[in-house]
């Protein structure tokens, strides 16, 4: 009896375990792509005023070559930007370490060795090149060597052109109103077909603009045709360096103090009333590249010279005009400055200084300023004279038409707008993407057909081997 048994119940397992094979071989399986692991990113926006840190993260399986790329984390840099180190360059590469530090807790460590991570300098920078290269180049040094030494994925430390910069802006403007992808209802990133929008950036010691245009551009340093997301984009852009908001004031103190520094007081129109401070004529006025035109000769540049605000707003608006010149265009169409530019279409974003400069002006006189002339009675009401008005409404060519189609941000879709997110979508396409990774699976019906068979021959075995027992017990027992 004990042989009989031993023979049938490895026979039952056989049995079961074949019938089970059999069928996982039989049915069709489909593979089940697994949610992808994140990439993450590191970009360092080191501007004439300060250094701002961004951590972006995207799936690892990416968009048409194109990483979807969100903020994940941000770090604003304690001091001045890395240009105002100039005798001073291994301050520069220090004044990195905390925001560094932190974005070691921020990312996973399993993917530091994985994660790119870049130091984009602007017009900071860029003027630091011009007056000193030697000063220049030791600070990018210092600065390269300090990135180098964190266990992340190096790729370069440069300063962008200006061009460049505006590009990028230009690109994280559009991706974060969703103008080139976005997430349908269907759980798949989709091309919604929208027309992008132009970007106005204005900075420290430059200024951008770029949109799209079909028209000629007849200056090729103004063109640039960029790949995303599986289209092409052709771009209207130029930066005007020395236009941004702090080297332009300089130019402008500089001008009104060029034929009146022998006097110990020089009158700002564009100052407040009652407003005074103190300069002296080297280091806050005529030590810049962008200042070189109006230093006079023999001057005494450790002078110092007291500068009182008159608020005369008539004044301040001729001198500020005479810092753009609208003049000797060899081109169809200009801008200002002999700069090439076609004509607006569509609409724009303003940020950076743009932003600060609206929401202060809009906060004190309570003005929408949607048109040049509520934008022109609004400063009067402040009693001063910003370059965002002059830059948009004589520069730009905003008038009552295109000026309403500016839309003044700081943030969108939840992140900084700037070039630095532009920036890392753009290296997206250099990043390799992952393989999603893929399982085998049934579908759901088979799967619990097969489930519930392979159950019922449990339970038939072990009904089996129960009825075998007993009845094997019972005989030995009428023995």
């Amino acid at each position: 009896m004990g042989l009989r048994c031993s023979q049938t119940v490895p026979a039952v397992v056989l049995i079961v375990v074949a019938v089970v094979g059999i069928l996982l071989l039989v049915l069709p399986a489909k593979e089940m792509a697994l949610p992808p692991d994140n990439m993450y990113g590191i970009v360092l926006d080191a501007g004439s005023s300060h250094t701002s840190m961004y951590i972006y993260k995207w799936p690892a399986d990416k968009q048409n070559n194109t990483g979807i790329v969100t903020q994940h984390n941000e770090c604003h840099v304690e001091g001045g930007g890395i240009s105002s180190y100039a005798d001073n360059p291994s301050g520069a590469a220090k004044s990195l370490e905390k925001c560094l530090e932190q974005a070691l807790t921020y990312i996973p460590k399993f993917r530091h060795h994985q994660t790119p991570l870049c130091l984009g300098a602007t017009a900071g920078m860029r003027l630091l090149s011009i007056t000193n290269a030697t000063k220049s180049q030791r600070v990018m040094k210092e600065v390269e060597n300090k990135l180098q030494s964190y266990p992340f994925k190096f790729k370069e430390s440069i300063i962008l052109s200006g061009q460049a910069e505006g590009v990028f802006g230009w690109v994280t403007v559009n991706y974060l109103l969703e103008n080139f992808v976005k997430y349908g209802f269907v759980g798949h990133w989709m091309n919604p077909g929208r027309e992008t929008i132009g970007a106005l950036d204005l900075g420290g010691a430059s200024t951008q603009i770029t949109f799209e245009t079909s028209e000629k551009v007849e200056n090729k340093s103004n063109t640039m045709e960029l790949k995303l997301f599986g289209k092409t984009y052709r771009l209207y852009t130029q930066s005007f360096l020395c236009y941004g908001q702090d080297q332009y004031l300089r130019k402008l103190l500089a001008h009104l103090i060029k034929d009146n520094y022998q006097n110990s007081t020089v009158f700002h129109p564009c100052y407040p009333k009652q407003f005074t401070e103190s300069v002296i004529l080297g280091k806050d006025v005529f030590d810049s590249p962008c200042t070189v035109d109006s230093k006079p000769d023999k001057i005494d540049l450790k002078l110092n010279v007291k500068v009182v605000g008159t608020g005369d707003y008539q004044n301040c608006l001729e001198n500020v005009k005479k810092m753009f010149s609208f003049e000797n265009c060899k081109y169809s169409k200009c801008s200002f400055n002999g700069v090439f530019q076609p004509s607006l279409r569509g609409r724009f974003m303003a940020f950076s200084a743009f932003y600060f400069t609206h929401k202060y002006i809009s906060t004190l006189t309570n003005m929408d300023m949607t048109s040049p002339n509520q934008t022109a009675e609004a400063v009067q009401r402040v009693c001063s004279m910003s370059i965002s008005e002059v830059l948009l409404t004589q520069g730009y060519h905003f008038d009552e038409v295109f000026l309403p189609s500016i839309s003044f941000e700081k943030k969108a879709g939840g992140a900084s707008v700037g070039w630095a997110l532009g920036y890392m979508l753009n290296l997206t396409n250099l990043v390799p993407a992952e393989n999603p990774v893929v399982m085998k699976a049934l579908p759901i019906g088979p799967w619990k057909g097969i489930l519930f068979f392979s159950i019922i021959l449990i339970f038939f075995a072990l009904g089996y081997l129960l009825f075998v027992y007993r009845k094997t017990k019972a005989n030995e027992g009428m023995v």
